[in-house]
């Protein structure tokens, strides 16, 4: 039996085609990244780091992001290697650093962010912006009504 020609039986399957969808947008956007050493989730606690002036915590980036703090901190851990972030001290609780945007990486972030819109319209050329709207909201419900951490 040829695998390719039962693939129909997947088209209704939520799951797969989620997944599928993100295997697609995460290719095309680490290839935008690339020229600039990042992949999808670095990029991720960039711009996350860049929108936060006083910075955000390790704990924090986990959570948003989904990750293991773990994983958090070797993302960070290549930021601040790349001089792209920088930890520091928070005022409030001396024990708790704060991931927070170098000057560099905010430059890096203005220019990155346009490569991986181009990456992500190219994605969703064959939607309506009506469509895209609805796709982004729907996605960000269901993110946010299991349990995801950022707001609406």
């Amino acid at each position: 039996m040829d695998p390719i020609t039962n693939a129909h039986v997947l088209t209704d399957d939520v799951g797969f085609l989620l997944s599928r969808a993100s295997g697609l947008f995460v290719r095309a956007t680490n290839a935008a990244l690339l020229s600039y050493g990042l992949r999808v989730r670095s990029y991720s606690v960039l711009l996350l780091a860049c929108e936060a002036a006083e910075g955000v915590t390790q704990r924090d980036l986990a959570e948003v992001l989904g990750l293991d703090p773990s994983q958090v901190v070797l993302l960070v851990d290549e930021l601040a290697d790349s001089g792209l972030v920088e930890r520091r001290p928070s005022d409030s609780d001396r024990r708790t650093k704060l991931v927070v945007a170098t000057a560099a990486g905010h430059a890096l972030r203005a220019e990155a962010v346009v490569e991986v819109g181009a990456a992500v319209s190219a994605q969703l050329a064959d939607l309506t912006g009506t469509e895209q709207f609805l796709l982004r909201d729907l996605l960000g419900r269901l993110v946010r009504g299991n349990g995801g951490a950022f707001p609406a």
